[in-house]
């Protein structure tokens, strides 16, 4: 079934949207859930709560990439998760890639501070496609699926080390790029 048919129907409220979302796109947001969470009960939850949520947000506004929202939503529901389960333990998952990971290269702000959403992402998608497919699979296993550092580098073959400083040099490249684009001061 086509996205915009699916879009439709959700704005539509019919009841089948839900469905069709699942059908279609199930796997994908389970899939997100389960590399950021470790429980699969809150993996599970997270990714029905951003179906939901996708069901409470698209009438006011319709996504253009529904794929994508559905796994911004995903994403976004676990990392609250995540944080909801590990507030008050001392030191929580230190290993989990959390926003102000990325963000550091903006300087006092967040990235989404710094700039519209829309437009960021766009910015961000181009700097991807101009990287080489290692660096590109690297950054993107790190930070939309937040996965470990150590299951990064052994699905690559790479010391851990290794999958740091190469984070690390995109995330130079990316923040160069934001500030020659006036992003960042």
């Amino acid at each position: 079934m086509e996205d915009s048919t699916i879009v439709k129907k959700i704005i539509d409220r019919d009841d089948t949207a839900i469905a069709d979302v699942m059908s279609k796109y199930g796997k994908y947001v389970r899939t997100i859930a389960r590399g950021i969470l470790s429980d699969e009960r809150d993996a599970e939850e997270c990714a029905n709560d951003a179906v939901l949520k996708a069901w409470e947000n698209i009438p006011q506004t319709a996504p253009d990439d529904l794929k994508s929202y559905l796994g911004m939503l995903t994403r976004n529901a676990c990392i609250s998760r995540k944080r909801l389960n590990s507030a008050g333990k001392r030191g929580g998952d230190a290993e989990f890639v959390s926003d102000d990971e990325i963000g550091e290269i903006a300087g006092n702000g967040t990235v989404s501070e710094t700039a519209e959403a829309a437009e960021l992402g766009r910015l961000i998608s181009r700097f991807l496609r101009e990287r080489d497919a290692a660096e590109r699979n690297l950054f993107i296993r790190r930070y939309w699926y937040g996965d470990r550092i150590s299951d990064i580098a052994a699905a690559f073959g790479m010391s851990e080390s290794a999958v740091k400083m190469k984070l690390k040099r995109t995330r130079d490249r990316l923040a160069a790029l934001l500030k020659k684009e006036g992003y960042v001061k």
